[in-house]
């Protein structure tokens, strides 16, 4: 199953509203959208956006990622590309040292043969978490992201991502975050199509930030 297969993605609305009427409320308020994945990168591009990211403004990770890119004529570098690259020049792009390291890392890995992306993509979900979770900079969630957005994989909920145990906090009126437990129990109702509730529960959140004047 895939994300992207909008048969997959019916049947997954239908299941969740059937198996969680509270979270059909939801995703009723919510509004009908489908997956989408115009512009997605490949594998390796997308874990290097992903690290870009991390821990910075959004405006201010797209300028220092187009300007990385404009090291490479305005596309991502394969990973031997990055590791001839300067130092000094990824720098210069604005990426910290720390984040440098990170990208080298994860190249020096597919370089070597050490981590194969298109193998490991073939893998059950924890076993390409785990497999990512070796490089440098890569933990559960970026893992997590993948399996949803480069992967469009069907059954994913990221215990830890803030956003997901705000939106259930409010869905569920509790009087704080979920709970490990409580989420296993969602988890447990919503499979096997965890990808398409953890997408509706974002979206709601981003509804709620903008407000209701706003479309």
């Amino acid at each position: 199953m895939s994300l992207d297969d909008r048969k997959v993605w019916l049947s997954g609305v239908r299941h969740l509203k059937k198996q969680d009427p509270k979270l059909g409320l939801l995703m009723e308020k919510v509004g009908r959208f489908d997956f989408d994945r115009s512009g997605a990168e490949g594998h390796y591009e997308f874990l290097v956006a992903s690290i870009v990211y991390q821990q910075i403004a959004g405006n201010a990770a797209r300028a220092i990622l187009g300007r990385f890119k404009g090291l490479y004529n305005g596309s991502y570098p394969t990973p031997r590309q990055y590791l001839n690259t300067r130092r000094s020049a990824v720098r210069s792009a604005g990426l910290s040292p720390q984040k440098i390291s990170y990208i080298k890392d994860l190249s020096e890995r597919i370089v070597s043969g050490r981590l194969d992306l298109k193998k490991i993509s073939q893998g059950e979900d924890e076993k390409i978490i785990e497999e990512l979770d070796e490089v440098r900079g890569i933990g559960r969630w970026t893992a997590e992201m993948f399996l949803i957005f480069s992967l469009r994989r069907v059954d994913v909920l990221p215990f830890d991502d803030l956003g997901v145990q705000k939106a259930i906090q409010r869905v569920y009126r509790l009087r704080k975050l979920p709970s490990k437990e409580r989420m296993e129990k969602l988890r447990e109702a919503w499979r096997p199509y965890c990808s398409i509730a953890t997408l509706y529960l974002w979206r709601s959140q981003a509804a709620k930030k903008e407000g209701p004047n706003k479309n």
